[in-house]
Protein backbone atom coordinates (compact mmCIF):
# COMPACT_ATOMS: atom_id res chain seq x y z
CA UNK A 1 0.00 0.00 0.00
CA UNK A 2 1.62 3.67 -0.83
CA UNK A 3 -0.87 6.06 0.55
CA UNK A 4 -2.60 6.43 4.30
CA UNK A 5 -5.00 3.71 4.34
CA UNK A 6 -8.83 4.38 3.75
CA UNK A 7 -11.71 3.30 5.64
CA UNK A 8 -12.26 0.80 3.35
CA UNK A 9 -8.54 -0.23 3.75
CA UNK A 10 -9.05 -0.70 7.58
CA UNK A 11 -12.17 -2.41 6.96
CA UNK A 12 -10.28 -5.25 4.73
CA UNK A 13 -7.21 -5.68 6.16
CA UNK A 14 -9.53 -6.77 9.40
CA UNK A 15 -11.40 -9.45 7.28
CA UNK A 16 -8.14 -10.44 5.83
CA UNK A 17 -6.47 -11.35 8.95
CA UNK A 18 -8.65 -11.98 11.39
CA UNK A 19 -8.37 -16.11 10.97
CA UNK A 20 -4.59 -15.27 11.96
CA UNK A 21 -5.30 -13.26 15.00
CA UNK A 22 -7.11 -13.14 18.30
CA UNK A 23 -10.22 -10.89 18.79
CA UNK A 24 -8.90 -10.09 22.41
CA UNK A 25 -10.89 -9.83 25.26
CA UNK A 26 -11.93 -6.15 26.75
CA UNK A 27 -11.39 -6.22 30.62
CA UNK A 28 -12.47 -3.99 33.42
CA UNK A 29 -11.65 -3.47 37.08
CA UNK A 30 -13.69 -1.99 40.06
CA UNK A 31 -10.76 -1.16 41.82
CA UNK A 32 -8.31 0.19 38.73
CA UNK A 33 -12.00 2.20 38.23
CA UNK A 34 -11.44 3.51 41.90
CA UNK A 35 -7.69 4.50 41.81
CA UNK A 36 -7.77 6.01 38.27
CA UNK A 37 -11.50 7.61 39.03
CA UNK A 38 -13.07 6.81 35.50
CA UNK A 39 -14.13 3.52 33.79
CA UNK A 40 -11.27 1.87 31.82
CA UNK A 41 -11.49 -0.69 29.49
CA UNK A 42 -8.31 -2.73 28.62
CA UNK A 43 -8.18 -4.01 25.59
CA UNK A 44 -5.80 -6.78 25.85
CA UNK A 45 -3.09 -7.51 23.14
CA UNK A 46 -1.04 -9.18 25.67
CA UNK A 47 -3.03 -12.03 24.69
CA UNK A 48 -2.29 -11.57 21.12
CA UNK A 49 -0.85 -14.08 19.06
CA UNK A 50 2.74 -13.43 19.86
CA UNK A 51 2.00 -11.71 22.90
CA UNK A 52 1.50 -8.43 21.28
CA UNK A 53 -0.81 -6.39 18.72
CA UNK A 54 2.38 -6.58 16.36
CA UNK A 55 0.76 -9.84 15.34
CA UNK A 56 -2.12 -7.86 13.31
CA UNK A 57 0.58 -5.61 11.28
CA UNK A 58 2.46 -8.20 10.40
CA UNK A 59 0.12 -10.85 9.31
CA UNK A 60 -1.64 -8.30 7.08
CA UNK A 61 1.89 -6.70 5.52
CA UNK A 62 2.92 -10.33 4.16
CA UNK A 63 -0.46 -10.96 3.50
CA UNK A 64 -0.46 -8.02 1.02
CA UNK A 65 3.24 -9.34 -0.42
CA UNK A 66 3.41 -10.34 -4.09
CA UNK A 67 4.34 -14.48 -4.85
CA UNK A 68 7.41 -13.42 -6.32
CA UNK A 69 8.40 -11.32 -2.98
CA UNK A 70 7.47 -14.04 -0.87
CA UNK A 71 10.27 -16.27 -2.78
CA UNK A 72 12.93 -13.98 -1.59
CA UNK A 73 11.97 -13.54 2.41
CA UNK A 74 10.90 -10.78 4.50
CA UNK A 75 13.23 -9.03 6.70
CA UNK A 76 13.15 -6.13 9.54
CA UNK A 77 14.78 -4.65 12.35
CA UNK A 78 13.12 -4.70 15.60
CA UNK A 79 13.49 -4.83 19.77
CA UNK A 80 11.32 -7.75 19.59
CA UNK A 81 7.19 -7.82 19.52
CA UNK A 82 7.33 -7.02 15.69
CA UNK A 83 10.70 -9.50 15.09
CA UNK A 84 8.24 -11.89 16.68
CA UNK A 85 5.21 -11.12 15.24
CA UNK A 86 6.67 -11.30 11.42
CA UNK A 87 8.79 -14.38 11.71
CA UNK A 88 5.60 -16.15 12.57
CA UNK A 89 3.59 -14.62 9.79
CA UNK A 90 6.36 -15.94 7.48
CA UNK A 91 6.14 -19.17 8.70
CA UNK A 92 2.64 -19.20 8.25
CA UNK A 93 3.13 -18.39 4.72
CA UNK A 94 5.89 -20.20 4.21
CA UNK A 95 8.48 -17.41 3.87
CA UNK A 96 11.92 -16.99 5.40
CA UNK A 97 12.22 -14.18 7.73
CA UNK A 98 15.78 -12.32 8.23
CA UNK A 99 15.35 -10.37 11.35
CA UNK A 100 17.58 -7.83 12.95
CA UNK A 101 18.15 -6.92 16.57
CA UNK A 102 19.69 -5.21 19.10
CA UNK A 103 21.96 -7.46 21.34
CA UNK A 104 20.23 -5.45 24.51
CA UNK A 105 16.71 -7.11 23.17
CA UNK A 106 15.00 -8.87 25.91
CA UNK A 107 16.15 -12.86 26.06
CA UNK A 108 12.35 -13.71 25.70
CA UNK A 109 11.81 -11.93 22.92
CA UNK A 110 14.66 -13.45 20.98
CA UNK A 111 13.72 -17.03 22.46
CA UNK A 112 9.98 -16.07 20.23
CA UNK A 113 11.29 -15.46 17.13
CA UNK A 114 13.63 -18.02 17.01
CA UNK A 115 10.83 -20.41 17.86
CA UNK A 116 8.93 -19.17 14.80
CA UNK A 117 11.85 -20.10 12.35
CA UNK A 118 13.64 -16.52 12.21
CA UNK A 119 16.88 -15.89 11.46
CA UNK A 120 18.04 -13.49 13.75
CA UNK A 121 21.52 -11.13 13.08
CA UNK A 122 22.38 -8.83 16.43
CA UNK A 123 23.28 -5.48 16.01
CA UNK A 124 24.27 -2.07 18.61
CA UNK A 125 21.27 -0.70 20.44
CA UNK A 126 21.09 2.41 18.39
CA UNK A 127 18.66 3.32 14.96
CA UNK A 128 21.74 3.60 13.00
CA UNK A 129 22.89 0.33 13.82
CA UNK A 130 19.63 -1.47 13.56
CA UNK A 131 19.06 -0.04 9.94
CA UNK A 132 22.95 -0.32 8.62
CA UNK A 133 22.58 -3.59 9.39
CA UNK A 134 19.30 -4.55 8.12
CA UNK A 135 20.07 -2.48 4.73
CA UNK A 136 23.19 -5.08 4.58
CA UNK A 137 20.77 -8.24 4.96
CA UNK A 138 18.43 -7.06 2.77
CA UNK A 139 21.59 -6.96 0.07
CA UNK A 140 22.47 -10.46 0.48
CA UNK A 141 19.08 -11.71 0.24
CA UNK A 142 17.05 -9.74 -1.68
CA UNK A 143 14.32 -9.91 1.29
CA UNK A 144 11.42 -7.20 1.06
CA UNK A 145 11.44 -4.75 4.39
CA UNK A 146 8.41 -4.97 6.68
CA UNK A 147 8.92 -1.84 8.78
CA UNK A 148 7.89 -2.60 11.86
CA UNK A 149 5.76 0.80 12.12
CA UNK A 150 6.55 2.97 9.12
CA UNK A 151 4.37 0.87 6.81
CA UNK A 152 1.07 1.31 5.63
CA UNK A 153 0.11 -2.38 5.93
CA UNK A 154 1.53 -2.76 9.16
CA UNK A 155 -0.48 0.28 9.95
CA UNK A 156 -3.72 -1.06 8.62
CA UNK A 157 -3.28 -3.96 10.49
CA UNK A 158 -2.42 -2.04 14.10
CA UNK A 159 -5.15 -0.11 13.52
CA UNK A 160 -7.97 -3.57 14.46
CA UNK A 161 -7.46 -3.39 17.40
CA UNK A 162 -9.41 -0.43 17.83
CA UNK A 163 -11.76 -1.58 15.12
CA UNK A 164 -12.56 -4.50 17.73
CA UNK A 165 -12.59 -2.21 20.90
CA UNK A 166 -14.97 0.55 19.40
CA UNK A 167 -17.19 -2.65 18.54
CA UNK A 168 -17.20 -4.00 21.95
CA UNK A 169 -17.50 -0.83 24.09
CA UNK A 170 -19.56 2.14 22.56
CA UNK A 171 -19.21 6.10 23.74
CA UNK A 172 -15.57 5.57 24.31
CA UNK A 173 -14.30 9.41 25.69
CA UNK A 174 -11.03 8.57 25.04
CA UNK A 175 -8.44 5.91 23.95
CA UNK A 176 -4.87 5.78 25.07
CA UNK A 177 -2.23 4.12 23.26
CA UNK A 178 1.40 3.63 23.88
CA UNK A 179 3.86 5.41 21.35
CA UNK A 180 7.55 4.64 19.72
CA UNK A 181 7.74 4.38 16.13
CA UNK A 182 3.83 5.38 15.64
CA UNK A 183 2.79 2.36 13.81
CA UNK A 184 -0.20 1.55 16.24
CA UNK A 185 -0.69 5.34 17.00
CA UNK A 186 -1.25 6.14 13.63
CA UNK A 187 -3.91 2.60 13.28
CA UNK A 188 -5.58 4.08 15.86
CA UNK A 189 -5.83 7.66 14.95
CA UNK A 190 -7.52 6.48 11.81
CA UNK A 191 -10.00 4.04 13.12
CA UNK A 192 -11.12 6.94 15.77
CA UNK A 193 -11.50 9.09 12.61
CA UNK A 194 -13.45 6.36 10.51
CA UNK A 195 -15.26 4.63 13.17
CA UNK A 196 -15.52 6.77 16.19
CA UNK A 197 -14.93 10.45 15.37
CA UNK A 198 -15.95 11.67 19.16
CA UNK A 199 -13.46 10.29 20.86
CA UNK A 200 -10.22 11.35 21.58
CA UNK A 201 -7.11 9.60 20.90
CA UNK A 202 -4.04 10.27 23.28
CA UNK A 203 -0.12 8.67 23.32
CA UNK A 204 1.49 7.84 26.23
CA UNK A 205 5.10 8.40 25.87
CA UNK A 206 8.14 7.84 28.19
CA UNK A 207 10.07 10.93 29.64
CA UNK A 208 13.00 9.38 28.62
CA UNK A 209 12.54 8.28 25.02
CA UNK A 210 9.58 11.54 24.45
CA UNK A 211 10.36 12.23 20.42
CA UNK A 212 7.44 12.12 19.59
CA UNK A 213 6.41 15.06 22.13
CA UNK A 214 9.17 16.89 20.89
CA UNK A 215 8.67 16.18 17.15
CA UNK A 216 5.20 17.59 17.30
CA UNK A 217 6.28 21.00 19.45
CA UNK A 218 9.21 21.44 16.79
CA UNK A 219 7.69 20.06 13.22
CA UNK A 220 9.56 17.83 12.48
CA UNK A 221 11.30 14.34 13.46
CA UNK A 222 13.29 14.10 16.60
CA UNK A 223 14.99 11.79 17.25
CA UNK A 224 14.42 9.18 20.33
CA UNK A 225 16.75 9.62 23.10
CA UNK A 226 16.16 5.72 24.26
CA UNK A 227 16.53 5.90 28.08
CA UNK A 228 13.70 3.71 29.44
CA UNK A 229 12.63 0.99 31.01
CA UNK A 230 10.01 0.84 28.22
CA UNK A 231 11.90 -0.99 25.42
CA UNK A 232 9.47 -1.89 22.85
CA UNK A 233 9.28 2.29 22.50
CA UNK A 234 12.65 3.43 22.32
CA UNK A 235 12.28 4.24 18.34
CA UNK A 236 12.17 7.48 16.32
CA UNK A 237 8.81 8.46 14.60
CA UNK A 238 8.69 7.51 10.79
CA UNK A 239 7.67 9.71 7.62
CA UNK A 240 4.58 7.93 7.24
CA UNK A 241 3.26 8.18 10.83
CA UNK A 242 4.80 11.58 12.05
CA UNK A 243 2.04 13.34 9.81
CA UNK A 244 -0.82 11.36 10.82
CA UNK A 245 0.19 11.82 14.54
CA UNK A 246 1.22 15.64 14.16
CA UNK A 247 -2.19 15.81 12.45
CA UNK A 248 -4.60 14.31 14.32
CA UNK A 249 -3.72 13.14 18.18
CA UNK A 250 -5.06 15.21 20.56
CA UNK A 251 -2.25 15.25 22.87
CA UNK A 252 0.86 13.20 24.34
CA UNK A 253 1.48 12.85 27.66
CA UNK A 254 4.92 11.89 29.05
CA UNK A 255 5.25 9.72 31.99
CA UNK A 256 8.65 8.93 34.17
CA UNK A 257 9.97 5.16 34.29
CA UNK A 258 9.01 5.45 37.92
CA UNK A 259 5.70 5.95 36.74
CA UNK A 260 5.93 3.35 34.34
CA UNK A 261 7.05 0.44 36.31
CA UNK A 262 3.81 1.73 39.12
CA UNK A 263 1.41 1.63 36.69
CA UNK A 264 2.81 -2.09 35.56
CA UNK A 265 2.80 -3.42 39.44
CA UNK A 266 -1.05 -2.16 39.30
CA UNK A 267 -2.20 -3.81 36.06
CA UNK A 268 -0.39 -7.33 37.82
CA UNK A 269 -1.78 -7.27 40.96
CA UNK A 270 -5.39 -6.03 40.59
CA UNK A 271 -6.22 -6.72 37.09
CA UNK A 272 -4.41 -10.20 37.42
CA UNK A 273 -2.46 -9.77 33.70
CA UNK A 274 0.68 -9.70 32.81
CA UNK A 275 1.90 -6.85 30.50
CA UNK A 276 5.38 -4.97 29.86
CA UNK A 277 6.41 -1.75 30.97
CA UNK A 278 5.32 -0.50 27.24
CA UNK A 279 2.28 -1.73 27.66
CA UNK A 280 1.85 0.24 30.80
CA UNK A 281 2.96 3.63 29.62
CA UNK A 282 -1.18 4.72 28.72
CA UNK A 283 -2.03 3.99 32.00
CA UNK A 284 0.67 5.56 33.59
CA UNK A 285 -0.42 9.11 31.73
CA UNK A 286 -4.15 8.17 32.75
CA UNK A 287 -3.05 8.00 36.62
CA UNK A 288 -0.90 11.18 36.32
CA UNK A 289 -3.48 13.34 34.41
CA UNK A 290 -6.56 12.12 36.53
CA UNK A 291 -8.46 15.17 36.43
CA UNK A 292 -8.43 14.96 32.64
CA UNK A 293 -10.16 11.79 32.46
CA UNK A 294 -11.97 11.97 36.06
CA UNK A 295 -15.39 10.68 35.58
CA UNK A 296 -14.89 9.20 31.89
CA UNK A 297 -14.72 6.36 29.78
CA UNK A 298 -11.66 5.54 28.93
CA UNK A 299 -10.01 2.99 26.49
CA UNK A 300 -6.30 1.64 26.87
CA UNK A 301 -4.74 -0.64 24.01
CA UNK A 302 -2.60 -2.96 26.16
CA UNK A 303 -0.07 -3.44 23.90
CA UNK A 304 1.37 -6.35 24.63
CA UNK A 305 2.67 -8.87 27.71
CA UNK A 306 6.20 -9.94 26.90
CA UNK A 307 8.41 -9.45 29.67
CA UNK A 308 11.50 -10.89 31.32
CA UNK A 309 9.93 -12.41 34.70
CA UNK A 310 12.87 -11.83 36.41
CA UNK A 311 13.41 -8.41 35.24
CA UNK A 312 10.38 -7.31 36.20
CA UNK A 313 10.72 -8.26 39.54
CA UNK A 314 13.62 -6.15 39.71
CA UNK A 315 11.50 -3.15 38.31
CA UNK A 316 9.20 -3.72 41.33
CA UNK A 317 11.48 -3.96 43.85
CA UNK A 318 13.05 -0.72 42.23
CA UNK A 319 10.27 1.20 43.25
CA UNK A 320 9.50 -0.73 47.16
Amino acid sequence: MNQVPTQDDLLLAHERIKTYVHQTSVMTSGSIDTIAGCQIFFKCENFQKIGAFKARGAMNAVLNLSEEERKKGVATHSSGNHAQALARAARIMGVKAYIVMPRTAPDIKKKGVRAFGGEITECEPTLEARESTLAKVIAETGATEIHPFNNYDVMAGQATAAIELFDETEDLDFLLVPVGGGGLLSGTLLAAKYFSPKTKVIAGEPEGADDTYRSIQSGKIEKSQANSVADGLLTSLGDKTFPLIKEMVNEVITVSDKEIIEAMRLIWERVKIIVEPSCAVPFAAVLKEKEKFSGKRVGIILSGGNVDLERAFKLFESIS
